[in-house]
């Protein structure tokens, strides 16, 4: 009986290492169908988990029924299993930098109880070699195996888009790859259990690393595109959402949009490739050109609220400002890397001190924490400019004379994902993207 048939039986179990928007949803799908341990490092998580709450707010509590897991913060819990899965955040640093050190303290975890015979299965995005340059030395090293001859590895990187009800975990082909032929078969199995859309086998971890950083550094690079033209028609004077409506109409025309690009896929992966890129000799010019840009839009809507506000005689130290959505994108309560944050630092550089932050889904004691901004409840009163600067749906039906309660005379209207673009509020100077 191979990992894979044992698995199956219950004969073995599997076992999640971090537990967050992309380490739950695997382990739920997967104790649906086997034995599971959830392991999470923030036991006051583990506790929201066992009563059937997402510390993340993505799944609902009926999605926790039915499923054969063991939720805990406690490593030698980890014993239990045979499979591994390695589901933690890769971030970036203030360098702009990979910071290993999530991926790597989650390695070691693995490593302190790795046994003969196991599997361990990453799905953080890194950049290409990371897994067995970095991950699997630190295996060996502490669990005091040798790779491929007493345990196995493999690759099979996340797809989960936050906030997405329709391109859910199960319905995304999921690429899966491994260490020799047999673990990659093995995984690939092993996924099949959870995923209806099928498999891809990668033919070894370093494409399936470096075909998961490429999704996310293609997509910024048509944002980046969108955002230099926003740039530039803003300088002539004309809309880029109307030229992209007219453009749109070719039938091989690629529908991106200018935007604020942040989060912890987007924003950050392509910098993995680019660290790696200049690691081995090569300045990667059209990727870092593009980071750039999209880096600078949150900077770029704050002068142009700016010069708008001075536009329209106002002083703009004693302006109030309303800002409206601090997520890093619309119906998520993710506040992590929100470009919308540099908005309101680039604000205050100004000058601008009366700024009232609101969102339906953001957390205030997150937001506070993560960036030491405070927010409010709700509008009130009257303001210099409203900015919306996340698409949330709580937004898009909002109707004009909402804002137009709030809005004082001459008040700039700036609509940065171009959301209101054909109703635009009466009497409001209107500014988007």
């Amino acid at each position: 009986m191979n990992l894979y048939e044992a698995l199956v039986a219950k004969n073995e179990k599997l076992a999640v290492i971090g537990l967050g928007y992309v380490g739950l949803p695997i382990a739920i799908e997967f104790a649906k169908k086997i034995s599971v341990i959830g392991f999470d490092i923030k036991p006051d998580r583990i506790e929201l988990m066992k009563k059937g709450i997402d510390p993340s707010r993505e799944l609902e509590s009926d999605a926790f029924n039915g499923c054969e897991i063991l939720y805990t913060a406690i490593t030698d819990d980890l014993k239990q299993a045979k499979f591994y899965i390695v589901a933690v955040p890769t971030p970036i640093d203030e360098h702009n930098l990979p910071d290993l050190k999530p991926l790597l303290s989650a390695t070691e975890t693995v490593g302190k109880v790795l046994k003969k015979g196991d599997y361990v299965v990453y799905e953080s995005t890194v950049y290409p070699g990371c897994t067995e340059e970095d991950c699997v030395p630190l295996l060996e090293k502490l669990s005091g195996l040798k790779y491929i001859e007493d345990f196995k590895v493999g690759f099979s990187p996340e797809r989960i888009n936050p906030g997405d009800k329709e391109h859910t975990l199960t319905r995304i082909v999921k690429v899966s790859s491994g260490c020799d032929a047999e673990s990659a078969e093995i995984i690939a199995k092993t996924y099949e259990l959870i995923i209806t859309a099928g498999v891809h086998r990668a033919s070894s971890i370093k494409v399936a690393e470096a075909a998961k950083i490429i999704e996310n550094t293609q997509r910024d690079i048509n944002i980046a595109f969108m955002n230099e033209l926003s740039l530039i028609f803003c300088r002539m004077g004309i809309n880029t959402y109307e030229v992209l409506e007219a453009a749109g109409t070719k039938w091989n025309f690629l529908k991106f949009f200018p935007g604020l690009v942040g989060g912890h896929c987007i924003g950050v992966d392509p910098y993995y490739l680019v660290y790696k890129a200049k690691e081995l000799g090569y300045h990667p010019q059209i990727i870092s050109a593009g980071r750039f840009i999209n880096d600078s839009m949150g900077g770029y809507v704050a002068k142009q609220t700016v010069k708008k506000i001075i536009a329209a005689d106002k002083n703009v130290k004693d302006s109030r400002v309303l800002l409206m959505g601090v997520t890093f994108k619309e119906d998520v309560s993710d506040i992590r890397n929100s470009k919308v944050a540099d908005i309101i630092s680039e604000l205050q550089s100004y000058g601008v001190k009366n700024i009232d932050i609101v969102d339906p889904f953001a957390n205030h004691e997150e937001v506070a924490h993560e960036y030491g901004f405070k927010m409010t409840d709700g509008p009130h009163g009257k303001y210099d400019s409203i900015i919306v600067a996340v698409s949330h749906k709580d937004y898009i039906n909002l109707s004009n004379s909402f804002f137009e309660t709030y809005a004082g005379d001459g008040c700039v209207f700036v609509d940065v994902k171009g959301i209101y673009k054909n109703r635009r509020p009466k009497g409001l100077g209107y500014w988007s993207l």
